[in-house]
This record gives C-alpha cells, sequence and structure tokens, in this order.
C-alpha cells in the first residue's frame, strides 16, 4: 500500500491581522490624513502673516507656496516648512560666523 504525504507550508501563509489591529491601522491612517489637512489650513494662516512676520519664524512666503505646491492633498506640508527654516538657520549662522 501506497501513501502520500501532504503538507501545507505555514511560512507562505501570512496571518490577518485581528480586527483590532486592523481598526487601530485604519485610524492611525485617518488621523495622519487629518493632521495633514489641519496643517494644509495653518499654512493657508500663516500666508496672511506680513513679511517681515514670517522672518522672524524663519519662513518666507516663497517657503508657504512650495509647501502647499510639492505636497500631495494627503501629505503633511508642514515637514517642509520645517526644513526650510531649518535650512535657513543653518545659513544665517554659517554666514554671520564667516562675516
Amino acid at each position: 500500500m501506497r501513501t502520500t504525504d501532504r503538507t501545507l507550508d505555514l511560512g507562505l501563509a501570512t496571518p490577518s491581522l485581528p480586527l483590532t489591529a486592523r481598526a487601530m491601522f485604519a485610524l492611525g491612517k485617518v488621523a495622519s490624513i487629518w493632521r495633514a489637512v489641519r496643517n494644509r489650513q495653518e499654512i493657508e494662516y500663516l500666508a496672511e502673516l506680513n513679511d517681515s512676520q514670517l522672518r522672524d519664524i524663519g519662513l518666507s512666503r516663497q517657503d508657504l507656496s512650495a509647501a502647499l505646491t510639492t505636497s500631495t492633498f494627503f501629505e503633511d506640508p508642514s515637514s517642509h516648512l520645517t526644513n526650510s527654516a531649518r535650512r535657513r538657520t543653518r545659513l544665517s549662522a554659517f554666514s554671520s560666523s564667516r562675516g
């Protein structure tokens, strides 16, 4: 008599996430989108400041428009502004130490 071994390779099967983990993942995505929309609105409020006020916080009007135009609707544009302000601070510190 012959028998056939049948095995199931469980290493290839990916376990599905429990319902609570899937809900938390979805909630995290919604929170991320909400944060991006809220920060986009805050950037539009910053656009109401005059150039002197923007300079005080290390930004320019070009930084604001670039942040809004280079990021998609679901991306958070505030990271662009943070990078711009940090870059401007480093450049001004470098130029003041040389002069």
